[in-house]
């Protein structure tokens, strides 16, 4: 027979349950301030409901009706340092976290609430509503709030979308030397999500003082939490990771307070990441003001039941058992939030003087201007002034010297990293082998220790982990993705989170980080490590993009990213970029130009465009075939920053362009390109735009294969001949 020996987790996990005398030991001031929130909250979200059912909020409005209790009692203790996100259903967190951060000294709802409350219910409404006076400027709505100087960092409308961001905001309350922890919100849907499942796996592996706070509230959307998932007590995610975990009744404001309060001592204390489930209800649907059992996935008698456990009923008769209040003076308070919301509503909507008799409108002057329609997309460029930017023509012969590409990458940063601590480097592997996979990172973890991070091999973690800590914008990130093709395992958290983060939350805070990535095209590591990502990133909002194909360009280009306020992805050829030379100055510190592109060659029959190791195979395919080029290396791939003037000196004088690249088709960056190019320069063209890449499909192993499947210099020639004799 075989020797069992039963097992036991690395850390607690328990379920706390309040008696009297917990109830007993909050004073009246404190019991006061939690019933105000969560009466004011409701009568908050019942007016959304009420405006949503007359069709004056567009889109969604998720009610946390019935889940306020929790979400108070849980903010209740968190200092405004203490940062929280949350999801799609986070209207109850954001505004507990606001109403701490504006009355400290606590809340009394029958008493004049005075201009920061009432600010914070209108700018919250407004937001709701996307009008110019919200948070967000009217750009995030129910799902985007965001109030970052108070610590609430956002809600987000991908479900588990956030998490990985608060193990960002934890990173630097950690390396900081602070005490401060993040707390995250989201429900039982986002815990079968493999972005929150890597997010607290990240925490445990490096101690983040994370919170990852459960809303359970039974359903997502109409599945239940056991037709999900085989363990349904979702605090059982924690001890998995070894991370402590609380499962506490969430309709029970004081057992989640002791739940919160002992999980802050834990992480205050740097004993790493906590799980709290709160087992909660939502009294109406998935959104808007209809009950569940309307839609038939849950009856009456359930919601009854739940009703029967309401939050606020259990702190009113905590207060009549006390005998701190009489039954008609607890109800004062229902009637008293009631009244404060009325004029807060009436700011926003007003009679329809063109509806049915009755009927609401928006308060026009309240709009946002269309004309604000990308502003805050990316940030200014006025960091990196075009006077101080040096070119390689302008620097003498004798200071220049044979560079290794791969040694500027890694010296480059080697130079970024001693001039500024707030840099922290992370991705795989990069803190060992010699530099990482390729030697990227040489040197830099024995010049800066602590400051260069081996991860998990969880791309969408350790990269939502450095937008978190873009977000929160005391540190600087700087994540490596091994192989391009990674970007689709990173997706939501590249293109969602951290390229939209600037603009939806209202393009008033930056979002500095890089995102070194490597492109592994004639490796021979086939067709998931062989993408150029270059078409795929241009094509979403909020990223820069630069391209170097030299040495020189690498530190300019590099330098003069990290100055701006944006995440900037910068593409590096493994095979074909990182085993060339090119000349350099030993100085690492000159930029060049945002927004320029370098004419590598002169001629009067074609413009090329082109990019990162095409640029010489460009070059090359016009010297092999006597064909007069052009030759543009755009090294700024971003659509704000394509140098539209140098590529529109050319069109005219050449009247013919051929954009090159060696990715396949289906992601092509020349595409879009293309597109813009012939509606800007129609009228200059004497022939179609002709392009050049790779095949349909991916790379494959065989070296054959590979070799078919990317464009080369033959190809380029090509298209040169072809394009000339049109």
């Amino acid at each position: 027979m075989p020797k069992s020996t039963k097992l036991q987790t690395m850390a607690p996990w328990v379920e706390i349950e309040s008696t009297d005398d917990d109830w007993n030991a909050l004073s009246e001031k404190d019991l006061v301030t939690m019933l105000s929130q969560i009466h004011l909250i409701r009568a908050f979200e019942e007016s959304v409901l009420d405006m949503a059912g007359q069709k004056l909020i567009n889109g969604p409005a998720h009610s946390s009706i019935g889940q306020e209790g929790g979400a108070v009692a849980s903010i209740l203790p968190l200092r405004v340092d203490d940062q929280i996100n949350g999801s799609h259903r986070g209207h109850h967190q954001f505004l507990a976290k606001a109403f701490n951060a504006v009355a400290a000294d606590g809340m009394d709802v029958r008493e004049a609430l005075g201009d920061d409350i009432d600010d914070v219910l209108y700018r919250t409404l407004a937001e709701i509503a996307g009008l110019k006076d919200g948070y967000c400027k009217g750009r995030g709505g129910s799902m985007h709030l965001q109030w970052k100087e108070i610590g609430a960092m956002g809600t987000n409308a991908i479900v588990g979308g956030a998490v990985p961001f608060a193990t960002g905001f934890a990173f630097n309350a950690k390396a900081l030397g602070t005490d401060a922890v993040s707390v995250s919100y989201f429900g039982d849907g986002a815990t079968n999500i493999g972005s929150t499942l890597e997010a607290m796996n990240l925490a445990a592996a490096w101690d983040l003082p994370t919170c990852f706070f459960i809303e359970n509230n039974r359903y997502a959307v109409s599945t239940t939490a056991e037709e999900a998932t085989g363990e349904s007590r979702l605090s059982g995610r924690g001890p998995g990771f070894g991370i402590a975990s609380w499962r506490v009744d969430g309709m029970d404001p004081v057992a989640v307070r002791i739940a919160m309060e002992q999980a802050l001592e834990y992480m205050r204390a740097g004993k790493g990441p906590t799980v709290i489930e709160a087992l909660t209800y939502r009294y109406f649907h998935q959104n808007g003001p209809i009950p569940g059992s309307a839609f038939g996935y849950r009856s009456k008698d359930e919601e009854q039941e739940w009703l029967e456990r309401d939050p606020i009923a259990k702190v009113e008769a905590h207060l009549v058992r006390r005998g701190l209040m009489t039954e008609d003076e607890v109800k004062a308070f229902r009637r008293a939030a009631k009244s404060a919301m009325a004029p807060i509503v009436d700011r926003i909507i007003e009679d329809d003087p063109d509806g049915k008799p009755g009927s609401k409108r928006i308060r026009p002057d309240l709009w946002p201007d269309p004309a604000f329609l990308d502003v805050g997309l990316r940030g200014e460029t006025d960091s990196v002034p075009e006077s101080d930017c040096v070119e390689i023509d302008d620097i003498p012969e004798t200071d220049l010297v044979e560079t290794k590409f791969l040694d500027a990458v890694a010296s480059t940063m080697h130079r970024r990293m001693s001039e500024d601590d707030r840099i922290y480097v992370m991705g795989e592997d990069v803190h060992k082998l010699n530099g990482g996979s390729r030697g990227a990172t040489k040197g830099l973890p024995e010049a800066f220790p602590g400051r260069v991070l081996g991860t998990p091999i969880s791309e969408a973690a350790f990269t939502g982990l450095g937008g978190g800590m873009a977000l929160d914008g005391r540190l600087y990130p700087v994540v490596e993705l091994m192989y391009a093709d990674f970007i689709w395992v990173a997706a939501d958290q590249i293109f969602n989170q951290i390229g939209k983060a600037r603009h939806m939350f209202g393009g008033q805070h930056p979002m500095s980080m890089l995102l070194r990535i490597k492109i592994g095209t004639r490796t021979g590591y086939g067709s998931q490590h062989s993408m150029d990502p270059a078409g795929i990133l241009a094509t979403n909002p909020g990223w820069r993009i630069i391209a170097p194909s030299t040495p020189y360009d690498y530190i300019g280009l590099l330098n003069a990213a990290m100055k701006l306020g944006d995440p900037v992805a910068v593409l590096e050829h493994d095979a074909d970029l990182y085993r060339s030379v090119g000349l350099a100055p030993k100085d690492r510190d000159f930029t060049l130009p945002v927004g320029k592109a370098a004419l590598r060659t002169e001629g009067d029959d074609v413009t090329v465009i082109s990019y990162l190791s095409m640029v010489a195979q460009s070059i090359e395919a016009a010297e092999k075939t006597g064909v007069s080029a052009d030759v543009i290396d755009l090294r700024w791939l971003d659509k704000a920053s394509i140098d539209w003037d140098t590529i529109e000196t050319s069109v005219k004088k050449t009247n013919r362009i051929l954009i090159v690249e060696q990715a396949n088709q289906g992601t092509s960056y020349g595409g879009w390109l293309a597109d813009e190019i012939q509606r800007r320069f129609f009228d200059w063209l004497d022939a179609p735009v002709m392009r050049v890449h790779g095949s349909e499909s991916s790379p494959s192993i065989s070296k054959v294969l590979e070799a078919a499947a990317l464009a080369d210099v033959n190809d380029v020639a090509d298209a040169l001949v072809a394009l000339r004799d049109m």
